[in-house]
């Protein structure tokens, strides 16, 4: 399907979603039936494939040093942990560009296929080389620029940032969820299994995709979620942007290298891959819930910074505390919570500190260029990890999480405050290039106003505002040209 730009008539999408699907009214700051049923799905698909690729995390790596021929190599098993994050840094953007020229669902059905036959490769596997393409595979199904794309098309610009949110707190569920289910279906089905049943999952998810997720009525490149080719320079440049994007290759970098040592840490300690779930239960909970007053402190307060370096210095303490604590359960148990409820903390304020610093313009590429940079650290961070467990010790892999969050806390520490601000979205009217430049122009004018981007081509009009001082009445009498 081509991308169709402008706005047809009567088909951009505030209008279609009202008139040809349920013909009724809603307040324009609630979803519809159509928008909540494709929020809850896609976030359901994302969550689906982001399990797939988490849930054996906390048994692999004892599974393959045991019992998988070539197992025996750390270097191997964290490159075969790793290995989907090369492939999706890789083609995650050009499956997103894809997608704008041939449909969404298309590239997602070509993803998630290329998922289940990763996956059953992976559980076919005699050795851990099969291991390390099944998983390579399992990346390359890289659906999730057209996931978000596809939720853009589905939703009108007042409620898709909750449609977004419904997303990200979908993925951080879903890690929890696997780090706790993980021992309980190795004890059940064997890791084999476990990739089988994400390879069927993956199945199943392609028969949701087509009947339960609407079709788009209109597909087309969103400023807000999409990569451009034009604005890699102007993200690539800007050094407050480039000091995020370290800072989540750094985060998901030491994630994958934990989960190369830690599992045989707990064994250590007497407890089984079946009773694992034992610590990460208690530990996910506590950290979810002591997330909640970091965040809310940074948000509501402006405090983004300070909250932003003082997880970065908790998650170091919690590798300290795993490095001189490993020798109790207990002690296991405290350091993980300090480095999870960071951790958690950390992926929540990231994202929000890309959209306060990137301008609107170039707001989808470097949101693009972010993801990529993360699934990279995925795989920088669990082949580093099995390189020094097999060649220098385990403790080296703990100094070596404590030494990159230090270094980030460096970086970190030179980048200006974001401010405060929020990113808001208005439908618009049909309008032509001229007409959108002086409102655009009329729109920077008013107080409270930081930055504006005016597409026609969208019916879209984007505003970065303070958070406080914001007359957003002014703004919609504007947008309705009145």
């Amino acid at each position: 399907m081509p991308v169709t730009v402008g706005c047809a008539k009567p088909a951009n999408i505030r209008d279609f979603l009202r008139f040809q699907y349920f013909n009724m009214e809603y307040t324009p700051d609630s979803m519809t039936p159509l928008e909540r049923r494709a929020s809850m799905g896609l976030a359901g698909i994302y969550g689906l494939r982001m399990l797939g690729l988490f849930i054996i995390l906390p048994v692999f790596a004892l599974y393959a040093a045991e019992r998988l021929p070539g197992g025996e190599s750390h270097v191997l098993i964290g490159i075969a942990l790793g290995a989907y994050g090369l492939t999706q840094a890789v083609l995650q953007i050009p499956a997103g560009w894809m997608s704008d020229h041939y449909g969404r669902k298309p590239v997602i059905y070509a993803g998630l296929l290329l998922f289940a036959i990763g996956s059953f490769i992976a559980a076919s596997a005699d050795n851990i080389y099969w291991v390390i393409a099944g998983r390579a595979i399992q990346g390359a199904g890289a659906i999730n620029a057209a996931v978000m794309a596809l939720t853009a098309d589905l939703t009108r610009e007042e409620v898709r940032t909750k449609s977004m949110a419904m997303i990200g707190i979908t993925i951080g569920i879903t890690f929890s969820i696997s780090l706790v289910l993980a021992p309980m279906l190795y004890q059940a089905i064997d890791v084999p299994g476990i990739f089988a049943l994400t390879g069927v999952l993956a199945l199943l998810a392609m028969l949701f995709v087509a009947f339960v997720i609407p079709n788009p009525a209109i597909t087309r490149f969103h400023s807000g979620s999409g990569a451009s080719s034009k604005r890699f320079g102007d993200v690539l440049r800007n050094k407050d942007l480039l000091r995020l994007d370290f800072g989540i290759f750094s985060l998901h970098a030491i994630l994958m290298s934990v989960f190369m040592q830690v599992p045989f840490v707990l064994k250590n300690n007497g407890l089984e891959v079946v009773q694992h779930w034992q610590v990460y239960l208690p530990v996910m909970l506590l950290a979810l819930i002591l997330m909640v007053p970091p965040i809310i402190v940074a948000e509501k307060k402006a405090k983004m910074k300070q909250v932003f370096m003082g997880a970065i210095a908790l998650a170091a303490l919690g590798q300290l505390s795993l490095m001189l604590m490993q020798g109790s359960v207990w002690g296991v148990m405290v350091s993980l919570l300090l480095f999870f409820t960071a951790f958690n903390v950390l992926e929540a304020t990231l994202p929000s500190m890309i959209s306060k610093i990137a301008p609107l313009a170039a707001k989808g590429t470097a949101m693009g260029v972010y993801s990529s940079v993360q699934f990279l650290g995925a795989f920088f961070g669990a082949m580093a990890g099995g390189f020094l467990m097999q060649y220098v010790g385990g403790n080296a892999v703990f100094a070596f999480a404590v030494g990159l969050l230090l270094l980030w806390l460096l970086v970190a520490s030179t980048m200006q405050p974001p401010a405060a601000v929020r990113t808001k979205m208005y439908p618009l009217p049909e309008m032509d290039g001229r007409a959108g430049a002086v409102l655009q122009q009329r729109l920077a004018q008013l107080n409270g106003v930081r930055e504006v981007m005016v597409v026609p081509a969208e019916c879209m009009a984007c505003l970065k505002v303070d958070m406080s001082g914001f007359d957003e009445a002014a703004v919609e009498n504007l947008v309705k040209g009145e």
